[in-house]
């Protein structure tokens, strides 16, 4: 089978070996037998310490939460893999040697899985084969085990038999947190620890030198480089701004990291902690030498970095955008260059499918008369360099650079979006009351970097999933009457600035004086470990920090050296949403659809939010906006002036005027919400591109329209609309048909084009779908129709765009948006075997193209039809072309195999694989487009 050398950070954490390469063929087996038998009997079973005060379960054990639970046995869940993401050093070899798996580390995968298969045939009663029962509490003689961690008397762990979910109760709001940290601990300790140093660009000293944990620490330092003083400040500011309900946050934060330091205390002590800390040299496996570093405060600021620049962060790209801006000006001239330009960008697209069904939400309008656009000279532009100094393996790695060209690339994608949410009102189902599918989706990994958990104590009750070591509140779940859950917005909080340079490249203008930037600087270097056999390594890396945000670029500006730097309203802010996630775990505050919104305006993060409980929804955008100066542009650089900052811009705090709340799109018990992160309101402008006629959340919109026109939508009829729009191909099901019709314009003469029109007629006919024939025969129903599709989808792009747009607008078109992101798509943003897929295309292009080229009307259009140049029998012979040399292209072409698949194997090449970001795997499930963390409520009463 080919092999080929991962590409980039997050690439190599696609590869069953992931993370940095755990355990090397016959390694495994020398480990496994010099390695094994000196553990004690806690490390090797993986035991709990008598420390702890578990109780095994017994017959007729019994654990109620004191909480009402007004689901009636109709909220359910899931998570893949599974809730244990840590595992024993004789857990990880064993895993490595024999594929054997941890106790509840797998176990909700299957189920998962079996969804893409078995949805057809789903009832209400069916529902929990494939998710849990997320009911409060542990059922009579289910109880697994339970804990006092610490030996304490407030609080006890709970855990189920069936998924091993923490269900952790406390008595006192401190021993509520503590457990809640301690839990955490036992599940995701070695998750927390990688990220809290990624947060802080420390990883390769953590986690050896690979290129892989190069790419990664340099990918995220770069847009959070604090200091450690920054981060304990950001967390006691947010605190201070929220009076007691900041001390209740400060207090529950520190009862957190407390529990979570208890369990690495009595895991040391009792030699069960995660193995990946031998083998990454942090603690010896005979002796026990080493130590766990204790977690602080700060350290939640870090992760929270790395997430809200994951998924909470939208906006950017104003470089890329000014580079095709002025490539498309120097195709066509200034003005229809301009109009060619805002053609593609589809700024507010009349045909976008749009969550918010009703009123005008205007954010960010084209200004009429542009005010202060500081767009680069041709060819001037550099991106800022940020490793320095290299010596050993890091000096001789080639692949770093692009590693963390190619990360930057995959993160943005992150950020721009993934989860999805159906919320239908109860004026249209079946019970009368509302029901909600819905989830976000954070990526395949292994373990996941969502856990679950229950927490029931003073002001908190919910059950859910949170981020590892940042789960002292469910971040998305379901209280005592309601559930809620977000999708990535992507609304523009981002702007790039650039700032004049004055007396050398380290010095720019503020506001007429000429100021120092700032260094900040992270000295890394690392030893060969037993997981990594990278050599001794070492660099820096250097961010230049301005009051307008850290500099990405350098370029010229009208000959004037320029720094182009990036600011986003959450820089310096990554601890504020923590209010509003408490306000969302407490019974007391979060009584109604309106007391949800005013929770979720106090996150701060681009998100869309979403509620159900049993006699209403709602929906709410949050984030914050920062108002622009009149005239600004927020599509493109702008120079650092003061009559272009934000408005009431206060650059010591990074704070400013924010949009209120009334203008962000929001509504209560609309008919029904869908997004799979579309566009959200009419006028809403979003940063992302693509937003246009064809996007991914139509898949959801037009299923879920129907189903309410119908009425009586039950919990099932959701799901399964859920999972028929996971399994769709977005290409086919809505633009395949006009390019049929252009074709079909005339006869087709040729057999092989008129077989390969057969084959994508029949597959459109039954569905569309990328489904097996049955389930766990890894092979498609319509198999040569699908690869006919992923190989014509490119060339067809290319062959319609290309000769009208010029070669080099084409390709600065094509870094604003790929053409392309099938299931199977290694190049595209989001990499190979990511599950997430149709996110990022040329769909709307090709459809609205297409269409004009029909004669068909097209709102929105583009500045001229560029297929065949407007005319049908040019634009047929086009596709027809492209088409046969699609038809002519063997599965291994199509499909050229990696480190997971052999060539050919269509099924592999789409399969979603769990990125290992520890010692333990997982095999691969079949192709489905869904969150990775997914409820599905309908509550039948309220408090």
């Amino acid at each position: 089978m080919p092999r080929r050398t991962p590409r980039n950070a997050l690439d190599r954490l696609r590869t069953p070996r992931g993370f940095h390469g755990f355990l090397k063929g016959a390694s495994v087996c020398a480990l496994l037998a010099g390695l094994l038998s000196p553990l004690s009997p806690a490390m090797a079973a993986g035991t709990a310490p008598t420390s702890e005060k578990t109780t095994p379960a017994t017959a007729g054990t019994i654990s109620k939460a004191a909480a009402n639970d007004h689901c009636g046995g109709q909220c359910s869940d899931i998570l893949p893999p599974g809730q244990n993401g840590n595992a024993t050093l004789a857990q990880i070899l064993l895993n490595q040697a024999f594929g054997t798996q941890p106790a509840h580390a797998e176990d909700q995968l299957g189920p998962y899985a079996g969804l893409a298969t078995g949805y057809s045939g789903l009832t209400n009663d069916k529902i929990n084969t494939f998710f849990n029962d997320a009911s409060f509490g542990v059922p009579d003689g289910q109880v697994a085990s339970t804990v006092r961690p610490a030996g304490r008397g407030d609080v006890t762990i709970v855990r189920d038999k069936k998924t091993g979910v923490p269900h952790i109760t406390g008595t006192t709001r401190y021993g509520t947190e503590f457990g809640a940290g301690y839990a955490a601990a036992q599940d995701r300790l070695w998750l927390m620890d990688l990220f809290r140093h990624v947060g802080r660009g420390q990883l390769t000293p953590f986690a050896g030198g690979a290129p892989a944990n190069q790419g990664l620490e340099q990918q995220f330092w770069r847009s959070a480089p604090y200091t450690e003083a920054e981060l304990a400040a950001q967390i006691e500011s947010a605190a201070a701004k929220a009076g007691e309900r900041g001390e209740l946050a400060l207090a529950d934060v520190d009862a957190y990291v407390a529990g979570i330091n208890a369990y690495i205390d009595a895991s040391d002590k009792g030699r069960y902690f995660p193995g990946e800390y031998v083998l990454t040299g942090h603690k010896n496996a005979i002796t026990n030498a080493g130590t766990i570093e204790h977690f602080k405060r700060t350290d939640l600021i870090a992760l929270a970095s790395v997430i809200g620049s994951l998924f909470g962060a939208g906006g950017g790209g104003e470089v890329t955008n000014a580079i095709s801006l002025l490539a498309a000006q120097e195709k066509y001239g200034v003005a229809e260059g301009t109009k060619v330009w805002e053609s593609f960008r589809q700024r507010n697209d009349p045909e976008a499918v749009l969550t918010q069904h009703a009123g005008s939400f205007p954010y960010l309008p084209k200004p009429g008369n542009p005010r202060g656009r500081a767009l680069p000279d041709a060819g001037s532009v550099e991106a800022e360099p940020l490793v320095y100094d290299r010596a050993g393996s890091a000096a001789a790695s080639s692949a770093t650079g692009a590693s963390a060209t190619a990360a930057d690339a995959a993160v943005t994608s992150a950020r721009r979006g993934m989860s999805n949410a159906l919320v239908v009102s109860g004026e249209h189902t079946e019970s009368g009351h509302p029901v909600a599918v819905f989830g976000p989706q954070t990526g395949y990994f292994a373990p996941q970097l969502l856990m679950l958990q229950e927490i029931q104590g003073p002001g908190i009750s919910a059950r859910g999933a949170s981020f590892a070591g940042l789960s002292m509140y469910v971040e998305l779940g379901r209280g005592q009457d309601y559930a809620w859950s977000a999708t990535t917005s992507g609304q523009d909080i981002i702007d790039t600035y650039a700032v004049e340079l004055c007396q050398d490249d380290h010095h720019y203008l503020y506001r007429g004086t000429c100021t120092p930037m700032e260094k900040i600087e992270r000295k890394n270097a690392w030893k060969p470990t037993v997981a990594d056999s990278t050599a001794a390594g070492s660099y820096t890396m250097r961010v230049w920090r301005t009051k307008y945000g850290p500099v990405e670029y350098r370029a010229t500006v009208g000959g004037k050296k320029v720094a182009y730097t990036t600011l986003r309203s959450s820089f310096m802010h990554e601890a504020d949403s923590i209010i509003g996630f408490q306000m969302l775990n407490d019974p007391e505050y979060l009584n109604s659809p309106e007391r949800f919104r005013s929770a979720v305006q106090n996150i701060n993060y681009t998100f869309n939010w979403f509620y159900a409980d049993s006699e209403h929804t709602a929906y709410y955008n949050s984030g914050d906006n920062p108002v622009r100066a009149d005239g600004v542009d927020a599509d493109f650089p702008v120079w650092a002036r003061a009559a272009h900052e934000w408005r009431h811009w206060d650059p010591a705090a990074n704070t400013a005027e924010y949009t209120p709340a009334s203008a962000h799109p929001q509504s209560l018990d609309q008919d029904y919400y869908v997004s799979w992160n579309n566009k959200q309101a009419r006028d809403y402008a979003t940063a992302p591109w693509g937003n246009g006629s064809v996007h991914r959340g139509n898949l959801l919109d037009d299923r879920v329209r129907k189903l309410v026109a119908d009425g009586g939508v039950t919990r099932a009829a959701l799901v399964k609309a859920m999972a028929e729009a996971g399994l769709a191909d977005l290409r086919a099901e809505d633009v395949l048909p006009d390019l049929l019709k252009v074709i079909g314009s005339a006869p087709v003469t040729d057999p092989a084009a008129e077989e390969a029109v057969d084959r994508l007629k029949a597959w459109h006919a039954a569905g569309a779908l990328r489904t097996e024939t049955s389930a766990g025969s890894r092979k498609y129903a319509h198999s040569d129709a699908i690869r006919t599709l992923d190989a014509w989808w490119p060339l067809l792009v290319k062959a319609e765009f290309e000769p009208g747009l010029g070669s080099d607008l084409y390709t600065a078109f094509t870094r604003n948006l790929p053409v392309d992101e099938s299931p199977s798509a290694a190049h595209g943003p989001t990499g190979a075997h990511a599950g997430s897929a149709f996110q990022y295309g040329w769909w709307s292009y090709v459809d609205k193209d297409i269409r004009s080229v029909l004669g068909e009307s097209v709102q929105g259009p583009l500045a001229r039809a560029y297929c065949g140049d407007g005319d049908l029998a040019a634009c047929r012979d086009t596709l027809l072309s492209t088409l046969k040399e699609a038809a002519g292209r063997t599965p291994a072409q199509v499909y050229p195999g990696d480190d997971n698949c052999p060539a050919g194997d269509q099924w592999c090449a789409d399969s979603v694989i769990h990125r290992t970001l520890g010692g333990i795997k997982h095999g691969g499930i079949s192709w489905q487009n869904r969150p990775t963390y997914q409820q599905v409520v309908e509550f039948t009463s309220h408090r």
